[in-house]
């Protein structure tokens, strides 16, 4: 799917995330990545097979800090 010279990763690496956005929604909380993954703005995806990946956002930092 990628058309890039350094292609991106595809959907099922673990660096998915890295790829080019292609298109952003940001009234709706999403984009779309080149390689077909749709990211929401909680850290959550879709990839395109239809799987979910669950929002993996780190703990807060001020969390951290106490």
């Amino acid at each position: 799917m990628c058309q890039h010279p350094n292609q991106c990763p595809s959907a099922d690496a673990i660096d998915r995330e890295a790829a080019r956005t292609v298109a952003t929604f940001c009234e709706q909380g999403w984009s779309l990545l080149c390689n077909g993954v749709i990211v929401f703005e909680d850290t959550g995806e879709l990839l395109p097979d239809g799987t979910t990946i669950e929002p993996h956002r780190g703990p807060a930092r001020h969390a951290l800090a106490a």
